[in-house]
């Protein structure tokens, strides 16, 4: 974590930051305090002179990593409710095992000096990498920079390396399943523009259900979103207009589409699922919030950070150089966006 973070967290300027971390005259004791509080908070040590570094136990400091980028992964990633929900999770229960939690944000780019220079700054034991958007060749690189890594929300079988992600082809298949479980045929897809192996996984997985029914999903069945918004999106209302028969549902490859996809039917009024139901992935906090509240595949976050951190402190402490690969499985969670269909 930076001291733009900080000052993100904070809602201040960087200025401010630089003055109430150097105990300096220019903010008020209250602002202080907040700033203060938050890089505590986050496992934020300002950046000194090496003289002034302060000792800490190299076995009691653990970092969780973000790598940022413009599609995925954004500045703003703290507020997304799947990362912030991880993340509550992985420091809650680094806190129960008396450790801390260091929380760290890197530009995508050269993310090997990036995560050297944290490391020099202030070493830890183990790395947690939030994999979500990295790539292999991203992986592989990373490998190089500390001996005990274990890699969140992704993985790679060709790799061996420690990886602790969804099971993101069962949860397509769970969502394929569940919908023809309503008697729904004619169905609809909406995919990221934006490619990720976990999306890849989900798709794979939902057309492996409807394949075993003999199911196909028409062309122009087939919509496309931005990933990460959560409001109505010009290019999905544009392909709706043009649509002469909507499918009677449509899967959604995570909540943020699916929320995005009932408030543009609610600008047409369409109504669901009367007319077409919505399923999502993910089952974030808004999936409840959302009217109607939105049907989805339920990813149990806090058993990918407990199983996570137990991974890391086993490396840990047997300094062995053995590697897990394991897939948290999923849940299908009924709610009133999708209804069975009558015979």
């Amino acid at each position: 974590m930076k001291i733009d973070d900080i000052a993100r967290l904070a809602g201040v300027s960087k200025a401010a930051v630089s003055l109430a971390m150097n105990n300096k005259a220019g903010v008020s004791e209250k602002t202080r305090r907040h700033i203060l509080e938050i890089s505590r908070a986050n496992g934020y040590t300002p950046r000194t002179g090496k003289t002034n570094k302060i000792p800490l136990k190299n076995s009691t400091i653990l970092r969780f990593i973000v790598c940022k980028n413009v599609d995925i992964i954004t500045e703003h990633y703290d507020s997304s409710p799947f990362f912030n929900e991880l993340i509550h999770h992985l420091t809650a229960y680094t806190s129960e095992q008396g450790h801390t939690l260091i929380i760290s944000s890197i530009p995508i780019q050269n993310i090997k000096d990036e995560i050297l220079a944290l490391e020099d700054e202030q070493p830890s034991a183990g790395i947690f990498m939030l994999g979500t958007n990295l790539s292999a060749q991203n992986i592989e690189t990373i490998l190089s920079v500390h001996q005990n890594i274990v890699f969140l929300d992704t993985f790679f079988e060709h790799i061996d390396a420690s990886f602790v992600a969804i099971n993101n082809y069962l949860g397509g298949y769970q969502a394929g399943e569940y919908l023809l479980s309503l008697g729904y045929k004619s169905i609809g897809y909406v995919e990221s523009n934006v490619r990720i192996l976990n999306f890849n996984k989900r798709k794979e997985g939902f057309l492996a259900a409807l394949i075993k029914k003999n199911i196909d999903i028409e062309p122009e069945n087939i919509f496309m979103m931005s990933p990460m918004s959560v409001v109505s999106q010009e290019r999905f209302r544009n392909a709706i207009q043009e649509t002469k028969q909507l499918p009677s549902v449509i899967f959604c490859e995570n909540d943020y589409m699916a929320i995005s996809a009932i408030k543009t039917f609610q600008e047409f009024d369409i109504k669901v699922p009367d007319q077409i139901a919505v399923m999502g992935f993910d089952n974030i906090l808004e999936a409840k919030v959302i009217s109607p509240e939105l049907t989805t595949i339920h990813v149990k976050k806090d058993l990918m950070a407990r199983t996570a951190l137990d991974m890391l402190l086993n490396k840990i402490s047997t300094q062995e150089n053995q590697y897990v690969q394991l897939l948290v499985n999923t849940e299908v969670v009924e709610r009133k966006s999708c209804r069975t269909l009558e015979e």
